[in-house]
């Protein structure tokens, strides 16, 4: 593995150790701060339409600018993000530091950072091991995301008289803005690409675009449909339904964040043998009917092993599906169809949960986890049919 590459798989292995503990405190921290479900859903919902413009300007930006500087800015952002979360309690101005912040409540990686990675992995790998590099990345941003899970439980395991719950929910706020300068330094030390020809700039979305736009259109689909149960909500979802501890939450997120990240590299394995769509479509429609059946679940162990069961097949498309859309389109492309597919997909993904907040309010909360599943395996079958026959180079 290149140099490069061992400082990206860390940045990233830092920021989703942050995104991982941030997606668990926040409900908690908006709910002890008086906010109802409707209000938390809201807020997820608003951290991802900004996440999603700012994906759109940094695909716009990746094809002029050197991606360094690009990734040193967005960790920059996290840094502020978490000074911001820290000292700031009104509703109107957490919302402001959602959208135009790093804020991430998926808890996965939906954030600016995603597309400059992407063409920098690319960039640093052959054809033949793409999809492996991806795994790679996936394994370590989902392996942190775990630990940072796990993290969440700090604030309520530390506790002290004259240290309240929110105070520790606070400090962990500041962690995650270390995080992200830590982080920052990492980027820095990525060598610089060549500055971009004209050819480069003519070509930012071009021979590819019609592709592009069926893949982003199809995977916004699929996010909206995980908007429903982002992993805030979830965890919103989790507290109220079983009257789950804090503690509890963290650990069963942990392992839900392990199954998920070790099944990065299996993913890797099946791709090679049965090819990048149909690991995507065949992982994935049995983790969304595991998802649906958690709905109906009587008891709260039966719904944590059908969650657990599900983490260890929903992220399966991930690296496959990163790896298939760097596959199909030109070097040139990258970057910006990197953003294409990712942007649609953060814009889908922030209407929905401002509605499954609403549906929490209602008589039977668990509908969201049933709209998710059913409109993901609608995804999973219009995927299938659209794209079986468009193959990679390496499975030409």
């Amino acid at each position: 593995m290149s140099n490069p590459l061992r400082l990206l798989l860390g940045a990233r292995g830092l920021r989703d150790f942050g995104d991982g503990f941030v997606a668990v405190l926040l409900p908690v921290y908006l709910m002890a701060l008086g906010f109802s479900p409707l209000e938390v859903g809201g807020l997820a919902g608003t951290a991802l339409f900004g996440s999603a413009l700012l994906t759109l300007a940094v695909g716009f930006l990746g094809v002029r600018y050197d991606h360094r500087l690009l990734l040193i800015s967005s960790a920059g952002l996290m840094t502020a993000t978490g000074v911001a979360l820290s000292i700031v309690d009104s509703y109107a101005l957490l919302l402001v530091v959602a959208f135009v912040g790093s804020v991430n409540p998926s808890g996965g990686s939906a954030s600016s950072f995603v597309p400059v990675e992407h063409a920098v992995l690319t960039r640093e790998t052959a054809d033949a091991e793409r999809t492996k590099a991806f795994a790679r990345y996936g394994l370590v941003g989902g392996l942190a995301a775990a630990g940072g899970a796990l993290a969440a439980a700090m604030p309520e395991l530390f506790t002290r008289p004259d240290w309240s719950e929110l105070s520790g929910i606070k400090a962990m706020f500041w962690i995650y803005a270390l995080l992200g300068l830590v982080g920052g330094l990492l980027y820095a030390r990525i060598p610089g690409r060549m500055p971009p020809t004209q050819h480069d700039l003519a070509q930012a979305l071009g021979p590819s675009r019609t592709i592009v736009y069926k893949l982003a259109a199809l995977f916004s689909l699929d996010a909206f449909a995980g908007g429903f149960v982002v992993q805030s909500l979830l965890a919103l979802w989790l507290f109220e339904r079983f009257d789950l501890s804090l503690s509890a939450a963290s650990l069963f997120f942990f392992w839900s964040g392990v199954l998920s990240a070790f099944s990065f590299p299996v993913a890797a394995s099946l791709s090679s043998r049965f090819g990048l769509v149909n690991t995507m479509v065949f992982t994935h429609i049995p983790s969304s009917l595991c998802l649906i059946l958690a709905a109906f679940a009587p008891s709260l162990t039966m719904a944590l092993g059908l969650l657990l069961v599900r983490a260890a097949l929903s992220q399966m498309d991930v690296p496959t599906r990163s790896s298939y859309v760097m596959a199909v389109v030109t070097e040139a492309e990258r970057t910006a169809a990197a953003s294409f597919t990712s942007v649609p997909r953060s814009l889908a993904a922030s209407l929905s949960p401002a509605i499954a907040g609403a549906l929490f309010s209602l008589s039977w909360p668990a509908s969201p986890l049933i709209v998710c599943g059913g409109l993901k395996i609608a995804y999973d079958l219009l995927l299938l049919n659209q794209f079986r026959y468009l193959k990679p180079p390496e499975e030409r």
